[in-house]
Parts: structure tokens; C-alpha cells; sequence
């Protein structure tokens, strides 16, 4: 195993509770020496001792450890739930408690600037929280909280008793002070109807407003006090530029050096006021998600900070409005939905531990770094990715094989401490060709996507694109010299890692870091934030989208779901010569789909499918495909539903034609093909095998 970088990739992406075993003892057994959970690959030398898997202490197995709560039989330690199970839970003891469980608080900044009333994203906010109130994880120590902000910071009293919500002002952003700290958080339970009275009435209550300016780094000041003594979670919601106050930030993009073929500007932060803030939060077990809903420029690689750092998430709607922008709307809508819905974690710390032999250098995601191994996670939700880089330090020869463990301790919406616990077990091999035989494509691709990310920020994006290309003519250089043994002409490379090049490419064209296209700088931002924090099989959808003809669609090799039938398309090329002028194609980008149609096509799929008499009448702006009677309707919205209903955030529909504004954009993810400034498949394979042979 002489690789230098293995990829431990995103060994914790869910928090899934499929028949997850849940234990429950005044015990947690666990190695003496290093602390590792026993778990299904340590060694038992007879009934009374363990043999650790990482630093390979023996251990003595304590009494209690040797009766069974599953089968009610004493003297097998080895059939226990903790040895039989790679992934467990533990219900966490007194001792892994440095104060009593905090309760479930959600805090709410929302930016009502005559901009932000503008979108009209407010109404669907509070609609959205209105219709989900009671489904928000959580017990009867709940608590919620709502400030509103412009040039002024706007607190709401919502204390029982109260006949409505009051509001308070504070005008001095220079010096934030709470107005009555202890009536601002209030208990769900108690004050639901003043919660709700309130989300009522805020989309009025700021729709004559001429405020143009925004205060939201003493809003998130403000907010931070509010949340000191409990932690919790801060949703903020923000449509513009700071420009007021601390933390304010100029534009920094120029639009005229977006489609530069040398190199992006101003990919790391203009301040270090929202790292800073992020990081007292973090201390404060408080988590900030951000929310950007803009048609402008919004700086993103500054205001991104107080999410990747809190271990929070970022969500992003470009050229948000409640009318011109529909798709977008019910994109929000849904996200937020599964938002305030899915479960949650508090106050959590993750470590990951490994081997004896191996160390951990790197750690890719949203999270503050404690110590070399302890990752601070003020919040954890199931929709988060990881992805650590380990390096070998010393010889594995008398090995067979090596564990990685990840465990998270965490408290519960209901207020249970939870260890969640992971452990993974790989063999190590003595020769080039067994790494080669068992390397994972998509988990490199993934880690070289993270890697770069960083490097584009620390060095260059020039730098970050070399090394991708470097990475793929390095590993077949060392097929070729090490593996082979009869040397062929040609460009070689072993059966899994076939698609690396293609995969290579795909990011090199990826919005995150092309160049040569005119690309926004946010969109380019948040394209790098995804991937360092989607869990990897979002990721990869978005590196290299999905491509299915769906004119042609057939109950033939169908999968049988909850009664629906959902066709089974084949994946094509992603090329221009896989369309056709008399199909329907569907791309399946991961947070965005289109459909495209081609002038010819069979007017029965225009009937039968989006409700029209002719490819002309094909609306501009089609989102949302009819609900029709028709088997070819049922088919089509099956298959984009099953494809919806496999990740946890809602991507988009958009059905164009080769007039639309968006074609250019589906045109771009034809990633085998040449563009003025890219390379097409073909070539850069060519141009791979020139390196290599040099």
C-alpha cells in the first residue's frame, strides 16, 4: 500500500437509522490505550481478553460485557451487538457529558431590506415554518427565536402572557446589546401562537419599507449573544452585499474578467470578520446556515466562512424572485422544508482515529479542527459529507490489514447524548497492482475535487487544474512503469480507473473551475463549496451529470417501487452526437435537471408528456410537467420523481428548446466535447498519452 494519499471517503455522509442497532450500558467498552470502540474486527484471545485493532493493546473484556441483551445468554462476548455490527449507536453515559443535554434552539435572521422584500422570499419563509412548526425535531424544551434586520437590528419579544409579538429596535449596530435577554428565546411549546401571530404578520410588516441597507454582521453579532448560553442553530437569510456596520464587503467581482482564461480572482475571503465570528460560535456549540437568496453579487467566498467553519451549510438561489424565477421558488420551498424537518444533532465533536502506521493529515468539510484528530460540530444533520486524507508513515509489511473508526458524539433533538460509531476495515496489499485492482474511481475523484478546491483558494486556480491533470498522468505513468509487463502502445490504464480521465475532465469543465466560460464568481463559489461538503454520491452527479433519452421510455427492465413502475433509460454520453433532433433527452445534473427537446420530435411524446399540440408551443419557462392520464406521463414523472427521491435537497426542472436562454448551459455539460476553451475527450486523452510517454 504505497500510495501516499488514501482516501477515507465520506465515511460518516449519513446519519441514516436503518435498523441501526441502539445500545444501551453503563458500560462503553473501549481500548485503554487509545480509546478506540471495540467493534467487529478486533481480535478476541479467550473469553476475558481483546486484542485492539488500532494500536493492537490487549485489553481485559469487562464482566458486564460478557452477558448478551440480544439473545439473554451469558459468556459470548463476541455475539454482542457492539462486535457484530461495523456501524452502531450508544446512548452515552453521565461521563460523556460536560453539562446537562441542551435543548433543540432555532434561531431565525432574515434580512428585510427593501431587496429582500423585493425576492419575496419572506412570505415563503414564514409560510414554510408556519406549515412545519409542529414537525421541527425536537421535545418540550424547544426553543425558537426571530430577528429581523435592515440598517437596524430588529429583536421580537414573544413572551407568554403578551397579547402579540412586540418588537424592539436597537439602532446602535456599533454596539450590540440584547433589549430583554430573557423573553427573545422562548419555550415552542408555551409560545406557539405568538409564533405563529408573528410569522403572519412579517411579510407585511416590512412590504412599504425603503431600507436599502444591510447590517448583518451585527445582526449575526446580535444573534451569537442570543444563542451564548444555550448553542443551537442560526438560520440566516440574506438577498444582498453587507453594507453597513462590521463585516461590511465591497463587490470584488469584475464582470468583464469572468470568462479569463488565465486565472479567477478573489476566491478567498476580503475580511476575517465572519471566520472569526464562526469560530466564537463554534466554541458556543452554535452551527450558522446560510441562505442566499440574489440576482447580485453577494461575496460569497467571505460570507461562507460563518457556515464552513460553525460546521454549517450553505444554500444558494441565483436570481431568486417570487415571479420572475418559479423554478427557483419551489426549489426553496422544498429545501426548506427538509430543512427545518430532518433530524439534527447538537453540539457534537467527531474523531477519527486509525491504525498504528497511519496518520490523518487532512480533513475536508464544513467543521472547525479542535486538535489533529477532533473535528467540532456544533450541529450534524444527514446531509453533510466528510472526506479525510490519510498518509502512511511507517511499514505495514507485518500487517494484514488496517481500521479507520469514526466516532460522533452528539446530543439528540430529544435531548439524548448519542455516540454514533463507524468503523471501517481495508487489507493491505504488497504490490502496485492490487492498489490499482481495488482503487475507487469516484472516492479519488471526489478527494482531487476537495484538494483542488483548496488549492485554488491557497495557491491559484491555474495551480489546482495542473494538479488535477497531474494526478491523472501520474497514477497511469505508474501503471504503465510498475504494473505492466508487457509495455503497449496506446493509453493504458487498469479496468477501475477507466473513467478517471473522463472524470478529470469533467472537473477541469466543472463551473467550480473552468475557465474560458463566463462564469459568476458566487456560482463558481458555491459549485466549490458543494463539493467539499456534499456527501460524495451528490457530488459526482455534479462533476459528471447523467444523460437518458426519455422519449422512449418502456415498462421493459422497470424497477417496481411502492407500486410504480419506474423506467430504467439507459446512461449515454455525454456528447452532442448522442442527441437527436427527433428525441427528448433528460441530463440529470445532480441539483439541477433539464429536459431537453429536439425540434423533431414525435409529437406524441409533446401530447402525451408536456400537453402540447407542436414543439413551437413548448412555453419558455416550463418547469413543472402536467400531471396528463397518459402512460407516457406517468412514465416520465416516475422516473424524475424516483431521481428526485434519492437525494436530500430538490433539484430543479427546466424543459428547453434550442431557443432557450439555458441551452448554452446543458451545452456545457456535454463534457466529451470540444469547446473554444477545453479540450474535447478525445484530445485530452491524446494529450495524456503525449505526457505520459515522454
Amino acid at each position: 500500500m504505497q500510495m501516499p494519499n488514501r482516501a477515507l471517503d465520506k465515511i460518516l455522509t449519513q446519519m441514516k437509522a436503518q435498523q441501526l442497532p441502539v445500545v444501551t450500558s453503563s458500560t462503553i467498552v473501549r481500548c485503554r490505550s487509545c480509546r478506540t470502540y471495540i467493534n467487529p474486527f478486533v481480535s478476541f484471545l479467550d473469553q476475558r481478553r481483546w486484542k485492539c485493532n488500532l494500536c493492537h493493546r490487549v485489553n481485559d473484556v469487562p464482566e458486564e460485557f460478557m452477558y448478551n441483551p440480544v439473545s439473554r445468554s451469558y459468556g459470548e462476548p463476541h455475539k454482542r451487538p457492539e462486535v457484530q455490527n461495523a456501524t452502531i449507536e450508544f446512548i452515552a453515559p453521565s461521563e460523556y457529558m460536560l453539562r446537562p443535554p441542551q435543548p433543540a434552539v432555532y434561531l431565525f435572521i432574515l434580512d428585510v431590506s427593501h431587496n429582500a422584500v423585493e425576492t419575496g422570499y419572506l412570505s415563503v419563509f414564514c409560510q414554510s415554518l408556519l406549515d412545519n412548526i409542529d414537525a421541527l425535531p425536537g421535545d418540550s424544551r424547544t426553543k425558537v427565536g426571530f430577528v429581523t434586520f435592515d440598517s437596524t437590528i430588529h429583536f421580537y419579544n414573544l413572551q407568554e402572557g403578551l397579547s402579540q409579538p412586540q418588537m424592539l429596535i436597537v439602532s446602535d449596530i456599533e454596539d450590540i446589546f440584547l433589549p430583554t435577554p430573557d423573553s427573545l428565546l422562548v419555550n415552542l411549546n408555551e409560545c406557539k401562537e405568538l409564533v405563529q401571530d408573528l410569522l403572519k404578520s412579517l411579510p407585511t410588516l416590512f412590504e412599504k419599507t425603503m431600507e436599502t441597507q444591510s447590517a448583518l454582521g451585527s445582526a449575526l453579532q446580535a444573534a451569537y449573544k442570543l444563542l451564548l448560553p444555550t448553542g443551537g442553530r442560526m438560520s440566516v437569510f440574506q438577498t444582498q452585499l453587507p453594507n453597513l456596520g462590521v463585516g461590511t464587503l465591497q463587490s470584488r467581482e469584475d464582470p468583464n474578467q469572468r470568462a479569463n482564461a488565465k486565472d479567477v480572482q478573489h476566491l478567498s475571503p476580503a475580511t476575517d470578520f465572519y471566520k472569526k465570528l464562526a469560530l466564537d460560535c463554534s466554541g458556543q456549540q452554535v452551527a450558522v446556515d446560510l441562505f442566499l437568496l440574489s440576482s447580485q453579487y453577494c461575496d460569497l467566498a467571505s460570507l461562507g466562512c460563518i457556515s464552513r467553519y460553525s460546521a454549517g451549510s450553505v444554500y444558494y438561489y441565483p436570481s431568486y424572485h417570487h415571479q420572475h424565477n418559479p423554478a427557483q421558488v419551489e426549489c426553496f420551498q422544498k429545501d426548506l422544508k427538509r430543512y427545518l424537518t430532518r433530524k439534527i444533532g447538537f453540539e457534537a465533536v467527531m474523531r477519527i482515529r486509525c491504525t498504528k502506521g497511519l496518520s490523518i493529515h487532512t480533513f475536508h468539510g464544513n467543521f472547525f479542527v479542535r486538535s489533529t484528530d477532533l473535528l467540532s460540530l456544533p450541529n450534524v444533520n444527514p446531509d453533510a459529507g466528510f472526506a479525510v486524507q490519510m498518509s502512511i508513515e511507517e511499514n505495514l509489511d507485518d500487517m494484514q490489514v488496517v481500521s479507520f473508526q469514526a466516532a460522533l458524539l452528539y446530543t439528540s433533538s430529544k435531548g439524548e447524548r448519542r455516540i454514533r460509531v463507524h468503523t471501517l476495515c481495508l487489507p493491505v496489499v504488497n504490490s502496485l497492482s492490487d492498489i490499482f485492482a481495488g482503487a475507487d474511481v469516484q472516492a479519488i475523484t471526489g478527494l482531487l475535487a476537495c484538494m483542488a478546491v483548496d488549492r485554488s483558494a491557497t495557491a491559484s486556480m491555474g495551480d489546482a487544474r495542473d494538479a488535477m491533470t497531474n494526478a491523472a498522468i501520474d497514477s497511469l505513468t505508474s501503471f504503465r512503469q510498475s504494473v505492466l509487463t508487457i509495455q503497449q502502445p496506446g493509453l493504458l490504464a487498469p479496468a477501475c480507473l477507466r473513467l478517471f480521465p473522463l472524470f478529470i475532465l469533467a472537473l477541469l469543465k466543472q463551473k467550480a473551475f473552468r475557465t474560458g466560460t463566463s462564469t459568476r464568481l458566487d456560482d463558481r463559489l458555491f459549485a466549490m463549496c458543494q463539493l467539499k461538503y456534499q456527501p460524495l454520491v451528490y457530488s459526482m452527479l455534479m462533476i459528471h451529470p447523467a444523460l437518458y433519452r426519455v422519449d422512449d421510455l418502456t415498462d421493459e427492465g422497470a424497477l417496481n417501487i411502492n407500486e410504480r413502475t419506474i423506467p430504467q433509460p439507459r446512461v449515454l454520453q455525454l456528447s452532442v452526437e448522442k442527441l437527436s433532433r427527433e428525441a427528448a433527452f433528460l441530463m440529470d445534473a445532480g441539483t439541477v435537471m433539464y429536459l431537453w427537446i429536439g425540434r423533431n420530435c414525435h409529437p406524441n411524446f409533446l401530447t402525451q408528456v408536456l400537453g402540447v399540440p407542436s414543439y413551437t408551443a413548448v412555453p419558455d419557462n416550463l418547469y413543472l410537467l402536467p400531471e396528463l392520464d397518459t402512460a407516457e406521463s406517468q412514465r416520465t414523472r416516475a422516473f424524475i420523481g424516483w431521481l428526485r427521491d434519492q437525494r436530500p435537497f430538490f433539484p430543479s426542472l427546466h424543459v428547453i428548446r434550442d431557443e432557450s436562454q439555458l441551452k448554452p448551459t446543458f451545452m456545457q455539460n456535454m463534457i466529451e466535447d470540444r469547446t473554444e476553451s477545453a479540450l474535447s475527450y478525445y484530445e485530452f486523452l491524446l494529450h495524456l498519452q503525449q505526457q505520459i510517454s515522454k
